[in-house]
């Protein structure tokens, strides 16, 4: 069987590469304005079928998001059939493939590609897809589903949901049938997996306080409506900034992204939020997850990714202790440099931590390595890894006594109440709520676990990024020469200083993180890195930002 050339040219002339655009699939896949991706999408259709063809017909997952971003922006994604992010050897064939400025070329590459990679055409391939609530989804998906007809690919259409769920269904469609089977291949699927481990878990606990959820005007709003049919007497909800089919509300002045950013609460929850009562809020495809609540004096106070490491860790640690499976199964956390200080000296105290450079994949790797993985960024985004050994002992394990079964089940349900394909924050959501009950914990106490270090992070524009080379989990440049060893002089004179300087993975900027023990300590360090920075990249002195010291 031969690729349908004649066809795919066809195609390609309908879906033409605009010009001068540079496309590049990074961690989050191909992100840009939702205008210019029509051929990415088409050529993604066919790479995600070659993938298909390569795995032997397994299910590939197609994504278009953008997450976070603004509205105008879309993006895509491919997963792989555990669920996981695209084999990192195929990032680069996507990107040579989507910058193919003509048609001609496109399908020379596509040939050579096919005979390097040794992909055997007469496989079946497979592709399940699905978009989130941006306007330029439908146009989009179209393109992908040209590039999936043309290459005879089986696609089944999603539709409109979230990012960890589409994640879901192509591990539960892989393994279906087999031991590993990780439950049904449906949207309800997933709502009844996660429902019925969280009201479980959370079983004879006093009744709370409903939890508001800031839905960033995104897909995440229709996820969340349907869970909470699920949850009617386990967990009172009040869901907010749903209004998915109002032009520019995605994202806009709500969600995760904002409220970890700005560190304030979406103005739209400012007469919604009652002193003491939990918040969180998503981001635009419900994968990350930021909580926050209001002190009696209606102080805002933030519960990030980090906050969330140390309450899932901590408690995951308990219930295996419980069990008496401490000896057997080792829990471990990972987080990159931007973990705020003062909670990697807390985990520290408890359990291994590892630091990794910034980026699920590296993250998500790393927390593979132990029987219990926990990783969340500070943004919110993260999850935690059971090996299978672990997963086969934890359902095995006949404990001796009543009180080490009850903590087993617990185990059983927190296992089961994850996501563990990606970070999901639905899905976390429930994990923190179960914790929270188990330990009668508000805000106030889970916050009191530890006091973050005043923090700040500042965007450095330069001419090139690529100058600027890092070590040590990004923690250390190494170029340009002599940048580092003029930093660590002035962390040095900072109270609990830190500083470390990485180039962005998506922009020409460079990002410089500061802590200290002050606010006003952290300010000053962060913005004499910056100025640091800015006059070794040669900024032009007459742009330089007034705040650079």
């Amino acid at each position: 069987m031969a690729l349908p050339i004649d066809d795919i040219r066809r195609l390609s002339d309908l879906h033409p590469k605009p010009q001068g655009i540079n496309y590049q699939y990074g961690t989050a896949g191909f992100r840009t304005l939702g205008k210019v991706l029509d051929s990415v999408l088409f050529r993604v259709g066919v790479l995600a079928a070659l993938r298909s063809k390569k795995l032997d017909g397994r299910t590939i997952g197609v994504m278009v998001t953008a997450s976070h971003n603004p509205e105008p922006d879309n993006g895509v994604k491919l997963v792989d059939p555990r669920g996981e992010m695209l084999e990192s050897s195929w990032e680069s064939h996507a990107t040579v493939l989507a910058n193919k400025p003509t048609t001609d070329e496109f399908v020379s590459a596509l040939q050579d590609f096919i005979k390097t990679a040794n992909i055997d055409i007469s496989k079946p391939a497979r592709v399940v897809y699905a978009r989130d609530t941006r306007p330029s989804g439908p146009a989009l998906v179209a393109a992908l589903e040209d590039g999936l007809k043309v290459t005879g690919a089986e696609g089944r259409n999603a539709g409109v949901t979230t990012t960890p769920i589409l994640h879901y269904l192509v591990r539960t469609i892989n393994t279906k049938g087999t031991k590993e089977s990780y439950g049904v291949d449906t949207e309800e699927g997933y709502y009844t997996k996660l429902s019925s481990a969280f009201n479980k878990l959370v079983v004879g606990r006093p009744p709370r306080l409903p939890l508001v959820i800031d839905c960033a005007n995104g897909v995440g709003a229709l996820a969340a409506q349907n869970l909470s049919r699920y949850l009617v007497n386990s967990l009172p909800v009040e869901l907010e900034n749903t209004a998915i089919d109002t032009p520019g509300a995605l994202n806009n002045s709500c969600g995760a992204d904002f409220v970890k950013v700005n560190q304030k609460l979406p103005p739209s929850l400012a007469n919604v939020l009652q002193p003491g009562q939990r918040a969180c809020s998503l981001d635009g495809d419900a994968d990350r997850l930021i909580y926050f609540y209001l002190d009696e004096r209606r102080q805002f106070h933030m519960l990030d990714g980090d906050k969330i490491t140390t309450l899932v860790a901590s408690f995951i640690v308990e219930l295996v202790k419980a069990v008496g499976l401490d000896g057997r199964l080792k829990v471990g956390v990972v987080q990159t440099a931007y973990a705020n200080g003062n909670s990697t000296k807390y985990l520290s105290e408890r359990l291994p931590v590892k630091c990794v450079p910034t980026g699920v994949k590296h993250l998500h790797h790393a927390a593979e390595q132990y029987d219990i993985g926990v990783y969340f960024e500070a943004n919110g985004h993260g999850t935690v890894v059971f090996s299978q050994p672990a997963q086969d002992l934890i359902f095995s394990h006949q404990p001796p006594t009543p009180t080490q079964s009850t903590a087993l089940e617990h185990l059983q349900n927190v296992l089961s109440v994850i996501n563990q394909t990606v970070g999901d924050a639905l899905s976390d959501m429930l994990l923190v709520e179960a914790v929270l009950a188990h330990k009668s914990y508000g805000g106030t106490e889970w916050d009191s676990l530890y006091t973050d270090l005043p923090n700040r992070l500042v965007k450095v524009v330069v001419p090139d990024r690529n100058i600027f080379k890092t070590e040590d989990a990004e923690r250390r440049l190494v170029s340009p020469g002599g940048l580092q060893a003029k930093i660590d002089e002035l962390v040095n004179k900072y109270t609990s200083g830190r500083s470390f300087v990485r180039p962005s993975g998506t922009e020409d900027v460079v990002r410089v993180y500061a802590e200290a023990a002050s606010r006003s300590q952290t300010d000053e360090l962060a913005f004499r890195v910056a100025g640091l920075v800015y006059d070794e990249a040669g900024g032009d002195q007459s742009q330089r930002p007034k705040e650079f010291l």
